[in-house]
């Protein structure tokens, strides 16, 4: 697709966007000028720091590679690149749009670099940074001949799966999951196997083309072009093709002289219009990183979440329970096992021993609301029986960590072959709220009827968690089914009301939660005493973490 013109997309027609880190007196801007007076070998050794200076150079042989850790480390501290912060109220709605942060400009303008800087300026706990890089379209056999003779255009706009993009970006900001593409250039073509993001508060899209489509520009809250001098740019590009791609140098030089350099004039510096903040040198030019963290911040207080664990407390109380629950019938053998296990003088063995019992009841128990069909089988002696068989395609468990992954064997022992995942979902000591920090699920869950495990559900946060992960992976609602050992009638009421189509299923229910919401009388902290780790004091924030199942 072309690029369409720099005024059709503008979204005003006022004069050129301010340049980050001028004055009215311009005061920067002449700085610029005095910096341009220096020689081209003294503003490449500013700019390019040479190797042994302690920056690690921009690795891209592959675009969003399986083997990055989801994190980005800074000098002082660990931000989550892959991770989920909470991405809905205590109703299960979705709260507001993530902040959409496009940044554009040339090749190698340094734009990953500025993204970087502008993610550990915001110290902002969870982010996305989605490259364009990953977008390039798949090539046609004769086109990766071209690309093999550095014939073909990689910086036209048709080069880029804008489709894909603009679908990817508008799921990422509603919290949902994405597969991205991971794009090898050595070999200009995509891996078999893409990679996957989540939502977060703040995403950060950046490419060359990040402003040539109007549908992309629409999804951006805030667009910010990177302008660095055609030389340097040019330098930094031979660099990293050379040393990072195993191009050799006339084979770079041509590509940029014939596409590079005549796309950067066509389709890519009129798009510096449309940007609401240049950003003169890059990465050198601190004043105006300041600038765009200031102003997200201001837009982040304005879009934040706040978890109300008081109204999520008050919402369903004296409402009857919900018919999508279903308790495991209370026999003298359940009760009596509840009361081995609720005992605080119960050793560590018998607890384990009847918890295990409890679950083993309870997953029986559970799987009798699985859908079954009439079927006919042929006994030994040659008589037709009719019976039953599972009228789904596989069943999945997914147990959130820790004390959910205590049920997994009992799961095992009823369901043969059964696919496992796992999902760690911990209390941000700050705010209260729920955070998404690890998820392990099998490939095409979304056929499959799946069992949610976790032994104690108080609040219902962490459930309620879990549930939205399965539906942004297209888990249908009804075929969830939410298993717990004890549940509290707060928790019961939060997933039922938030997600009306689950099946909730526990041997147990209590009537409340204390003010640090462990269950009352409850059960204790289930992952302490099943694994015999030392308990935590009563009132530290070790335990309330711990207590918001």
């Amino acid at each position: 697709m072309a690029a369409p013109p720099a005024s059709a997309n503008a979204p005003r027609s006022s004069p050129p966007p301010p340049v980050a880190g001028d004055g009215t007196d311009r005061t920067v801007a002449k700085s610029e000028a005095a910096c341009e007076d220096r020689s081209s070998a003294e503003a490449l050794d500013r700019l390019l720091p040479p190797v042994g200076t302690g920056h690690s150079p921009r690795k891209r042989t592959t675009s969003q590679c399986k083997s990055e850790p989801p994190l980005l480390r800074t000098s002082k501290r660990t931000i989550y690149t892959a991770g989920r912060p909470p991405w809905y109220n205590e109703h299960g709605t979705q709260s507001k749009e993530a902040f959409a942060i496009g940044l554009g400009g040339g090749s190698a303008s340094g734009k990953t670099t500025v993204a970087r800087m502008i993610i550990e300026a915001l110290d902002v706990p969870w982010v996305v940074l989605l490259s364009m890089d990953s977008f390039y379209k798949v090539l046609t056999q004769q086109q990766q001949e071209q690309a093999a003779l550095h014939n073909y255009n990689f910086d036209h706009p048709d080069a880029f799966d804008f489709d894909l993009i603009v679908s990817t970006l508008q799921k990422l900001k509603q919290g949902k999951s994405v597969k991205v593409p991971v794009y090898d250039f050595t070999t200009h073509s995509r891996k078999k196997d893409w990679k996957t993001l989540y939502g977060a508060n703040v995403i950060i899209f950046e490419g060359i083309m990040a402003f040539a489509d109007k549908t992309l520009l629409e999804l951006l809250d805030m667009k910010i072009f990177v302008d660095t001098d055609s030389d340097i740019r040019l330098v930094r590009r031979l660099r990293r093709d050379i040393s990072e791609r195993g191009r050799d140098i006339a084979g770079v030089i041509k590509q940029y002289n014939k596409f590079v350099k005549p796309a950067f004039d066509q389709y890519i510096q009129p798009t510096m219009r449309l940007a609401d903040i240049v950003v003169p040198r890059g990465s050198g030019n601190t004043v105006a990183i300041d600038l765009i963290v200031q102003h997200v911040h201001s837009q982040l207080e304005e879009r934040k979440l706040r978890w109300d664990m008081a109204a999520l407390a008050s919402a369903h109380q004296c409402h009857p329970l919900p018919r999508t629950l279903s308790v495991l019938k209370s026999t003298p053998q359940v009760r009596g096992m509840h009361t081995i296990i609720r005992d605080k003088e119960t050793s560590r063995d018998e607890f384990i021993f009847y918890s295990k019992r409890l679950m083993r009841l309870l997953i029986e128990h559970a799987l009798s609301f699985l859908p079954f069909q009439d079927c006919v089988v042929q006994t030994p002696q040659g008589q037709d029986y009719a019976g039953k068989c599972y009228a789904g395609k596989q069943i999945t468990g997914v147990s959130i960590l820790r004390a959910g992954e205590t049920m997994e064997p009992a799961l095992r022992a009823v369901c043969k072959d059964v696919r496992i995942g796992t999902i760690l979902i911990q209390t941000n000591q700050l705010t209260g709220e729920p955070e998404l920090h690890y998820l392990r699920l099998p490939k095409d869950i979304s056929d499959d009827h799946v069992i949610l495990m976790d032994c104690t559900v108080s609040t219902g946060a962490a459930a309620m968690m879990a549930v939205r992960v399965l539906l942004d992976h297209d888990v249908p609602e009804d075929k969830i089914f939410l298993l717990s050992l004890l549940m509290a009638e707060m928790g019961v009421h939060s997933v039922a009301y938030a997600f009306p189509r689950v099946r909730i299923i526990t041997t147990a229910v209590d009537k409340r939660v204390n003010d640090l919401f462990r269950i009352i009388p409850g059960i204790g902290n289930f992952g302490d005493r099943y694994f015999g780790t030392d308990a935590i004091p009563e009132g530290s924030d070790e335990e309330e973490a711990a207590s918001m199942g």
